[in-house]
């Protein structure tokens, strides 16, 4: 039986991709299975990315990893993160910093360049336990009062900018997942929760592109299996529901609870990190 080889080099991957004549029925009910398990996912991560800012990799990249595999998972989470971050800002335009977007993204290319070459010499059960760990010792450190701040411009913090732009592209690049180094720098900074929110969506739609770009120009992706075209209409589909859900919420829920859970889920994806990461070297 004749069988494509296909070597994906992001985490220290190696996939096998069938002919699409062998996989046959059971692949494509696999991909409707799929849909049941990614879909609602998105929808959480929409509501949740409307109210705090963040919301929508951290909930969909275990998802994805679960049904897709690590280097298929993180390069898909990349796409969700991408589109869902162009609906957002298309809402909250006028809201954004744009002057904060464009150097938190200059920022970033340090680190999805960095990415993209370490994920190719690094194994990724490393690299993934490396980056968790060092965002749950942020996150202690933040939770016992040592980096709050008042609300202030983050826009002065320009080596704070420059820091967490590089850490939000190396993490997005590997993991799917930049919230955590954004979370902790808004924080840091005490960036206004609303204009906070609002410019996370640029920023996630820019970085979302520029690791798929990055990971096509290091051939990381070039044999990669794609599952169906309905996943990215279903996905779409579930941006737009959870902006509807979520616009009504972001205006009833305080800025302070509002972080509280940006906290949170930035510890979450750092605790995901790290048992992937776990999983991947007792494997």
């Amino acid at each position: 039986m004749r069988e494509i080889r296909a070597t994906i080099i992001e985490g220290g991957d190696t996939m096998l991709a069938a002919p699409a004549e062998e996989r046959g029925p059971a692949g494509r009910e696999g991909q409707k299975t799929m849909l049941w398990v990614v879909l609602p996912a998105v929808l959480v991560g929409t509501i949740l990315q409307r109210i705090s800012g963040t919301g929508v990799g951290l909930v969909v990249a275990p998802a994805f990893a679960i049904s897709l595999g690590g280097s298929n998972g993180v390069f898909l989470t990349n796409v969700t993160t991408a589109v869902s971050g162009f609906l957002l800002t298309c809402a909250l335009w006028r809201t954004v910093n744009w002057s904060q977007w464009a150097k938190l993204c200059s920022s970033a290319l340090i680190g999805t360049v960095i990415g993209a070459v370490v994920v190719r010499v690094t194994p990724g059960s490393v690299l993934q336990l490396v980056v968790g760990s060092v965002v749950l010792l942020g996150m202690v450190v933040l939770l016992s009062g040592g980096g709050a701040r008042q609300p202030a411009d983050p826009e002065r913090s320009s080596a704070g900018t420059t820091t967490y732009g590089a850490a939000g592209g190396l993490l997005n690049v590997t993991a799917g997942v930049a919230a955590p180094a954004m979370v902790i720098y808004s924080r840091v900074t005490g960036w206004r929760q609303t204009e906070y929110a609002a410019t996370m969506q640029p920023v996630f739609m820019t970085l979302g592109v520029t690791s798929l770009a990055a990971k096509f120009a290091m051939g990381a992706v070039e044999h990669a299996t794609m599952p169906t075209p309905w996943l990215f209409v279903g996905v779409a589909g579930m941006v737009l529901l959870g902006l509807a859900a979520g616009t009504p919420l972001a205006r009833r829920i305080p800025a302070s609870t509002a972080r509280t859970m940006a906290l949170v889920l930035a510890g979450a994806g750092a605790v995901v990190a790290i048992l992937k990461g776990l999983f991947g070297l007792l494997g």
